[in-house]
């Protein structure tokens, strides 16, 4: 049922026969997690036998207190059954310790299990996936999902495995005390089950209604209180909007979590009434029976005590479906994400790329957003959601009558060659750099390193041979030395400091109170512009990729940090195949080839003389745009 498309139709049936399914193959595969903790798991259900057959003592000793020690006289019993009954609790509480940690151990190990796959299948998503997924709800899915889907094998399966054995023992003991009295006692089981299935309707929908609504609630927050969001929204005058639309999702919230609680207050009040029937009947015939001298007084004081040990387990038991359905959203809904193809995939007999010399080949390359790219969570969602699609430095493709976001692209670069690209605004300059990483898959044609096709190479040696600055470079919320260190874990100080001194941020960052262990703040925050820029370039170098791709936009700096920028850029692309989208005049004009692109075509290719010469679109944007200008091109 989960595989390739069918999944989404057994939600999907599930949901419009609005009644709680429990599907053999998504049982199994949710029980397939508990395997590497099966040592725990019988620990756990040999426990449950214990403490069970423990339970059922203290009526026992109530009746031999009523029916013997007292008319007997007999205080020695008195006193050993008094000490009987405190034993049973004290040995109740060791037996349940030891389940509580076998339970929270297999807990836990499944949270693990899960956030450790389900983490490690983004993390191979393209970045299609991303531009079409809010990242609030992915962070529902790996905590308030996964800890849902944790609940459901230490909640519900070890209750339903303890109030299982519960009722049969009780039940087994009340038999034979009086078996017409136990008979009595359970002809209200009917109304149990009918109770349970009317509810049963309503409590999975509301399940999953609650758990999506949170979802967007958390998504929203991710946004709005991000530096980036909390900026715009200050900047926009947009707090009050905000506000309200908090609100309302935080409503949603709300209103479905009181629905749950009413619902499951409606239920146990109406078990509640049947199992006060079911006592009440009991009771009566009980009395009956003592009175014709059937039974004794301490037989059914026992059974009295039996009927709330039976009713508790059967309420839940009645209940068992329900619970246990509507616990597989959270199984279910993780399982969507996992289940989610991704659209990137290393290969079987993929191999290393070994001894980089840096050729790079574009060879008839044509790609399309619609073939193959993930649409993110969107598409096994039911609620609309508005996609952000804030990626940094990344082209995100645009609504557009053409179907080709590039379309027959073909030239080669040879090793340690400077290669300019240069066209409008959504020319397809940023898409084609990026699949030369595989952050996206061409549609048709082939990428190659080295004569390699870049899909038949491992994408960890790919990535090593790459580099890749973007406009807006990302930093994490850490110091600038563990920054620097995301490219080479293993650097030291030195190291460090040499890159840095290539990228001309060395006297900056030294300069700082805290050195490189200046913390940067979320997304490098703390640091100007042209600062972070030259962090990142400087994480490049230590990297010391063979091929070099960056968007080198500087125009948003100021002069002096412009001037760093591209002194440094012009260290780092010295003796490296680059692939650059060009925006200064001095780098065109350093390019050993320009390509012009333009509606996702290579329209013309040669070195600045040459193309300004032939005249077309390159000589119209030399002549509009930056040669009166001096330096910024169109990007």
């Amino acid at each position: 049922m989960f595989h390739g498309g069918s999944w989404w139709s057994y939600v999907r049936y599930d949901e419009e026969q609005d009644r709680p399914q429990v599907d053999r193959i998504l049982l199994r595969r949710v029980l397939s997690y508990g395997r590497p903790y099966q040592g725990k798991l019988t620990l756990v259900l040999v426990t449950i036998v214990i403490i069970s057959l423990v339970s059922v003592v203290p009526p026992l000793l109530m009746r031999r207190l009523l029916d013997v020690a007292i008319p007997e006289e007999d205080l020695g019993m008195v006193t050993l059954l008094g000490i009987g009954m405190v034993a049973v609790p004290v040995m109740n509480g060791i037996i349940g310790v030891l389940q509580r940690w076998a339970t929270a151990a297999v807990g836990e190990g499944i949270i693990y299990d899960l956030r450790r796959q389900l983490f490690g299948h983004l993390q191979r998503m393209s970045v299609g996936f991303f531009t079409g997924t809010r990242t609030g709800e992915l962070m529902s899915r790996l905590n308030n999902d996964v800890v849902g889907a944790q609940q459901a094998v230490t909640g519900t399966f070890v209750n339903l495995a303890s109030n299982s054995v519960s009722t049969v023992l009780t039940l087994a003991v009340m038999l034979t005390l009086e078996w017409r009295l136990t008979l009595i006692a359970v002809a209200v089981l009917p109304v149990f089950i009918l109770m349970s299935r009317r509810v049963g309707k309503l409590l999975r929908v509301v399940r999953r209604e609650q758990m999506e609504h949170n979802a967007r609630m958390n998504s929203l927050m991710q946004e709005v209180l991000s530096v980036s969001g909390a900026l715009l929204a200050k900047l926009f005058g947009r707090i009050p909007d905000e506000d309200s639309r908090f609100a309302e999702r935080a409503a949603d919230v709300r209103d479905t979590g009181v629905r749950q609680a009413l619902i499951g207050r409606w239920f146990f009040m109406a078990l509640g009434i049947a199992s006060a029937v079911g006592t009440a009947l009991v009771f009566w015939f009980g009395a009956w029976m003592v009175i014709n001298g059937d039974i004794t007084i301490g037989t059914i004081v026992a059974l009295s005590a039996y009927l709330t040990a039976l009713y508790g387990p059967l309420s839940a038991l009645s209940n068992a479906r329900v619970e246990f359905s509507t616990s597989l959203v959270s199984f279910e809904r993780v399982f969507e994400v996992i289940d989610l193809p991704r659209d990137i995939e290393e290969r079987a007999d993929a191999h290393d790329l070994d001894e980089v010399v840096g050729s790079l080949e574009f060879d008839d390359v044509s790609f399309s957003y619609g073939a193959g790219s993930s649409g993110g969570l969107s598409q096994v969602k039911r609620y609309s959601s508005r996609t952000p699609t804030e990626l940094q430095g990344l082209e995100t493709p645009q609504p557009s009558t053409r179907e080709w976001a590039l379309q027959d692209i073909s030239f080669a670069v040879e090793p340690g060659e400077l290669v300019a690209l240069v066209g409008p605004s959504g020319a397809g300059k940023t898409t084609t750099t990026y699949l030369v990483p595989r952050l996206y898959d061409v549609t048709e044609g082939a990428i190659r390193i080295d004569g390699h096709d870049v899909r038949d190479v491992t994408s960890q040696s790919l990535a090593s041979a790459i580099g890749v600055v973007t406009q807006e470079s990302y930093l994490f919320h850490d110091s600038i030395a563990a920054n620097l260190r995301y490219a080479k874990p293993t650097a030291s100080l030195d190291e460090l400091r040499a890159a840095a001194r290539v990228a001309n941020i060395d006297d900056f960052i030294s300069a700082l109170p805290g050195g490189y262990e200046t913390v940067v703040g979320e997304r490098g925050y703390r640091l100007s512009g042209g600062e972070k820029q030259r962090v990142a370039i400087a994480r490049v170098v230590l990297k010391d990729p063979e091929i070099l791709i960056l968007d080198e936009a500087t125009s948003h700096l100021d002069a002096q940090n412009e001037a760093l920028i591209q002194e440094a850029l012009e260290r780092v692309m010295e003796g490296r195949t680059s692939l650059v989208i060009a925006h200064r005049l001095s780098t065109i004009l350093a390019a050993d080839r320009i390509l012009v692109v333009e509606g996702g075509r290579l329209v013309d290719t040669g070195t600045h003389q040459e193309l300004v010469a032939r005249g077309g679109l390159y000589a119209d944007l030399y002549e509009t745009q930056f040669r009166n200008l001096g330096d910024p091109v169109a990007g």
